[in-house]
């Protein structure tokens, strides 16, 4: 995250500045491990095989066991994009929230300008539904439209 900090403080705000020392990412960590225990929130990270380093992150949040859905947020370093990654993680992602927490709909929020986020959604068969006018605010900027896709389970 530190390495990343310029790329990733517009849309993990929260995330980096919950990453900025050794001690705070050991208490995201554990955080994280709750929220998987409790089913309220599920992180992964992306790790090269053989260094086990972390290249990114895929969260499944904002998880509705009532509509039975969640949405999907990704990052990854700028030394490991566009190589396909991120797609493969979302499709692994994906496929453990469909068939294993069985949810029904699986949300990816983007902004048109993020041609890469855009392009994960879609090869994994996310679908674009609508314009979400004002959805997300970065630190000290004004909000920003965003693009919602969805994958809905066909059981």
């Amino acid at each position: 995250m530190i390495t990343n900090a310029e790329r990733f403080k517009r849309y993990f705000p929260k995330t980096l500045s919950s990453n900025l020392t050794l001690e705070a990412t050991e208490r995201y960590i554990e955080s994280k491990i709750i929220e998987f225990e409790i089913k309220s929130g599920f992180t992964f990270a992306i790790k090269e095989k053989e260094t086990q380093t972390i290249m990114g992150l895929v969260i499944l949040k904002k998880v509705d066991w009532k509509t039975k859905q969640a949405e999907i947020a990704y990052c990854i370093g700028k030394e490991y994009e566009r190589k396909g990654w991120v797609t493969k993680a979302v499709k692994a992602i994906s496929n453990y929230a469909l068939n294993e927490l069985n949810l029904e709909i699986l949300q990816i929020i983007a902004h048109k300008t993020n041609l890469a986020s855009i392009k994960v959604a879609e090869n994994n068969g996310f679908v674009w539904q609508r314009t979400l006018v004002d959805e997300f605010t970065p630190t000290y900027e004004l909000s920003l439209d965003m693009e919602l896709y969805e994958y809905k389970n066909e059981k």
